[in-house]
């Protein structure tokens, strides 16, 4: 079976759990002998290409003379940037941006209607524009490659799914990651709702992350249930001894944070924990590994409260530096507001460190010897977080069953139940 995915990002140039979703998963079905083309805005030239065959959509030209590119194009119009929605940007950063930008428009500068384009592959201020020249990059693609269906994976490549799905005929299975209630909470943005929505609406077959995901999927998008399948991440067995013997800097215990510092994450709460810990013993030390909106508002939080002296901001970590920090780490926290699933919760236990988990996470459905605590209940994760650096058995028993449930929780297992939602994709598409 010959797949046609699109992404967004692919390893080593990831901005989160997204790119080593992609790359876990595509691994895998690799190894069951799929035939995978995978397109990414931007290629660097140095991704893996032994798992899937990375197709750059910078390199991909459009023939504009032809309408039903430019039919597309004014169905996905919404989607200009003087729409004044600009995901992941913080709000400082959109006022900036948004004061730039607020006189330009596609049509103005017709940038859209280039044979070819430069995609940034980030998170900036273009991306609504990238979205949408990306959908139209997608519908060539499906024009010119031969395969069976179509792999979108989240809300940034559903259009790039619709326009291929109509330009070639094929199934298309979407990959819900997240959805804009993770991200946001109730104060959604409509735009990316919308897209959201009739990314759900056009598939075939949609994988949720998470059962967490699914029944969002199913009651705030309304979506039939029957289509929608639930498929938990995986993560990478492979890690190498010698990261785990990695040099402490300091004497003190280490409690770790890792993850984009913005509101679906939980940050607030994490320095409201360290704050609670810190009146018991001031043994130990709190690192923040990530980037994002809230840092700032994080840092001045750790000043108002003088820990600054006990908090360390690392910046946004990838590859071995992941696996290094946790080696330094004696407890793991996620204490995301939402989140769809959490990868990084396994790749703590892999590496042999306890966690401390929010109840509203997918990964907590996986795991049974992981500590599970509302993200409001500030006292109660505390309490837990302090009973792991202060019980060295209560640390060891964690570390001693949870590893043994991570080594379970393969990528393989995705592989396979992904696999057969390809199948009923086919199979519908087949019956009509």
């Amino acid at each position: 079976m010959r797949v046609l995915m699109f992404g967004w990002e692919f390893p080593p140039h990831i901005s989160g759990g997204l790119g080593t979703a992609c790359f876990g998963l595509t691994k895998a079905l690799s190894k069951q002998k799929m035939d995978l083309l995978f397109v990414v805005p931007k290629a660097y030239g140095d991704e893996d290409q032994s798992v899937a065959r990375l197709i750059n959509a910078s390199d991909v030209t459009v023939d504009l003379e032809e309408s039903e590119f430019r039919e597309y194009w004014e169905r996905v119009q919404y989607m200009q940037i003087n729409s004044t929605i600009i995901p992941y940007v913080g709000p400082e950063e959109f006022r900036e941006v948004n004061h730039k930008e607020q006189h330009k428009t596609e049509f103005e500068t017709n940038r859209i209607f280039q044979q070819s384009y430069d995609f940034s592959g980030g998170y900036g201020p273009d991306l609504m524009f990238e979205v949408s020249r990306y959908a139209l990059i997608a519908g060539a693609l499906a024009s010119t490659n031969t395969f069976d269906l179509i792999h979108s994976h989240d809300w940034l490549t559903y259009p790039a799914g619709i326009a291929a799905k109509k330009a070639s005929g094929k199934p298309l299975v979407i990959h819900v990651h997240a959805t804009e209630f993770d991200r946001t909470g109730e104060n959604v943005n409509t735009v990316v709702y919308d897209i959201e929505r009739s990314g759900m609406e056009a598939a075939d077959m949609i994988i949720a992350v998470s059962h967490l995901t699914r029944n969002t999927v199913i009651h705030k998008y309304g979506i039939n249930p029957d289509k929608v399948v639930t498929v938990h991440n995986g993560v990478d067995q492979n890690l190498e001894d010698k990261s785990l013997e990695a040099e402490r800097p300091f004497p003190e215990k280490v409690v770790t944070f890792l993850g984009r510092i913005t509101y679906q994450k939980g940050p607030e709460y994490f320095v409201e924990v360290a704050r609670r810990i810190l009146q018991k013993d001031s043994n130990v030390r709190f690192v923040m590994a990530g980037s994002g909106d809230m840092m700032n508002k994080i840092i001045t939080l750790t000043a108002k409260y003088r820990l600054g002296h006990k908090f360390h901001f690392t910046g946004f970590l990838r590859g071995s530096d992941v696996d290094q920090m946790f080696a330094m780490s004696d407890v793991y926290v996620m204490p995301s507001v939402s989140e769809p699933f959490g990868i990084s919760p396994l790749e703590a236990i892999r590496s042999n460190v306890p966690v401390v988990i929010s109840k509203q996470s997918g990964v907590a459905e996986v795991l049974n010897h992981a500590i599970k605590v509302d993200y409001w209940d500030i006292d109660a994760m505390a309490d837990a977080i302090y009973g792991i650096l202060q019980h060295e058995p209560l640390s060891k028993m964690f570390r001693t069953y949870a590893k043994a449930e991570v080594d379970e929780l393969r990528w393989d297992k995705s592989a396979f139940k992904t696999i057969e939602v390809y199948k009923t994709a086919l199979d519908k598409g087949n019956s009509v």
